[in-house]
């Protein structure tokens, strides 16, 4: 085993025992295989475009394939063998589509060609065969940019997937995927094409973000600034984790009338800014912080919980009984919930005790996105003309259980009073409960919402420029990252698409970067790593 791709990997280097996260080595060998199966499947689609052969049901496959080997999504081994099998079956239909319109089918011995075990434990030992050092002979530097393109794709299959499920899509994004998955497979590349390829990973992942904001909005309405309640209601409850709106919807609509109070967790948080998920009368709160504290958090639930996409590590097995999981999230033991049909959730509900009297622990705003931060936009300019706000500070990104992230609660308390705190991500449950009180009408504290809506956080700080007549860059920001998972690296990747400089990253930089490719991002964007919240704060206000 070995796997890098998350930034608590182990030593910094590498988990190659087990994951950090609680993947095991068979779990970490069958995903290797199966991004194995999706080069072939990729390097076939890639020729079929160029002879107008282009499969829907393989983009949507390759974007579900792609996102079910994010950090803490599936754990399950007969699942992966499922995907494998499938990929396979795809490559070689597609493959008989391609050799009929005149395109080549013929890429030698590898992934094209490859053909799965007859047993789980010969697809394990070929998965191990296939994994991310399965070629020592490749350069370092082009090793470093592979794995980079291969984490950062699965950051925008994840997003698209999204997307798709809520009638978005753009096959130019498809097209990328299947291209830069190719490309990995394609000795030829240099540092230079591979360089490129990195950086319209980015590209990319601005678009699938796009199109996951016109999918949010455009189903549930832009968000508006909303009270949250974080107490308890007396009664029956569900508790929702993870980033999927449709299933939180499906879960609101199925258990409207039931007496059963719906809170979110985590990531889902923002949900309660959405006009079309608030307006059921139901939807009562949040529940906890963030997955780094669900050992002492969900014991204390009393109700069943939904994990929709990757959110937590491992369950354990003090709440493990309570958990359901939907979508491409899975464990093995855990009850899966297929095609949207919650009716076992909502049982479990009505057959725990849920909550014996009302509960005040204060509340958190949230709905800050694009649309109600750029309707006060003149508030704003004047503020900043006025001297009242001398800077922004967009603290986002991942939270993790790594020691170190406390760096970020520390920045938001320190900063100065005529400084405004943007916010997005579950990385936000290390301060999104403090009281940074406001400037003016403008609270200190904007919580834009998931990681899912980065694109709304690009969107505000590109208007905000055309407004001062000047650069992003040249705007009284600055960016203060924490990560954790493949998606923060695809958005990373595409805020140096667009240029953005003097990002501070934490809480270490990724163990896949080579020493020569950090230069490179050195170099062109000034992308540094954080050092102490004295010190960085010192440093970007000047």
């Amino acid at each position: 085993m070995f796997c890098n791709q998350c930034e608590q990997t182990a030593k910094g280097r590498g988990c190659t025992t087990i994951g950090v996260c609680g993947k095991k080595p068979d779990v970490a060998a069958l995903q290797d295989l199966l991004i194995y199966t999706i080069k072939g499947l990729s390097q076939i689609a890639t020729e079929g475009r160029r002879v107008g052969v282009v499969d829907q049901e393989v983009n949507r496959f390759t974007c579900e394939a792609m996102f079910s080997t994010l950090t803490n999504v599936d754990f399950d081994p007969e699942r992966f063998v499922q995907f494998i099998q499938r990929s396979i079956e795809l490559r070689d239909s597609l493959k008989e589509k391609v050799k009929k319109a005149g395109g080549k089918v013929d890429f030698g011995d590898g992934p094209a060609n490859f053909q799965q075990a007859n047993t789980l434990e010969a697809m394990i030992k070929q998965g191990e065969a296939h994994g991310l050092l399965s070629d020592l002979n490749v350069d370092q530097d082009i090793s470093s940019l592979r794995q980079t393109l291969i984490f950062g794709i699965k950051g925008v299959a994840a997003y698209t997937d999204h997307a798709q499920i809520l009638g978005q899509e753009d096959d130019k994004v498809y097209a990328f995927i299947h291209e830069a998955m190719a490309a990995t497979m394609d000795d030829s590349k240099g540092l230079d094409e591979m360089v490129k390829l990195v950086l319209r990973c980015g590209e990319a992942n601005l678009r699938a973000m796009e199109l996951l904001d016109a999918g949010n909005t455009g189903t549930y309405g832009h968000p508006v600034p909303t009270k949250v309640p974080r107490g308890a209601k007396k009664g029956k409850v569900i508790l929702v984790s993870g980033h999927d709106l449709k299933d939180l919807e499906e879960i609101l609509k199925q258990s409207e009338g039931k007496g059963i109070y719906v809170y979110t967790h985590g990531e889902m948080l923002p949900c309660h800014g959405y006009p079309e998920l608030k307006k059921y009368p139901h939807f009562f709160g949040h529940y906890g912080t963030a997955w780094q504290n669900q050992q002492k958090e969900f014991p204390g639930f009393p109700g069943p919980i939904v994990m929709t996409t990757n959110c937590i590590q491992k369950p354990r097995d003090s709440y493990k009984d309570r958990i359901f999981t939907c979508g491409l999230v899975g464990w093995p033991g855990i009850t899966h919930i297929k095609n949207r049909d919650f009716t076992p959730v909502i049982q479990a509900a009505l057959d725990a005790p849920g909550f014996p009297e009302d509960k005040d622990e204060g509340s958190v705003m949230v709905g800050f996105a694009r649309n109600a931060v750029l309707g006060v936009a003149d508030k704003i300019i004047e503020a900043v003309k006025n001297k009242d706000i001398r800077h922004f500070f967009l603290v986002a990104g991942c939270d993790g259980a790594k020691p170190g992230r406390n760096y970020y609660t520390k920045l938001v308390e320190m900063l100065p009073q005529d400084c405004v705190v943007l916010t997005m991500g579950c990385g936000k449950f290390r301060f999104f409960d403090k009281d940074l009180g406001s400037i003016g009408d403008i609270p200190r504290l904007l919580d834009l919402g998931q990681c899912n809506d980065a694109y709304s956080a690009i969107q505000i700080a590109v208007a905000l420029s055309k407004a001062f007549g000047c650069d992003v860059n040249d705007l009284p920001l600055s960016i203060v990252l924490s990560w954790y998972e493949q998606k923060a690296v695809a958005i990373l990747l595409t805020l140096f698409y667009l240029g953005i400089r003097d990002i501070r990253l934490g809480p270490s930089l990724p163990a896949f970067i080579s020493p020569n490719v950090l230069k490179v991002l050195v170099d062109n964007f000034n992308i540094q790593p954080i050092t102490t919240p004295e010190e960085d704060i010192k440093t970007l206000l000047g």
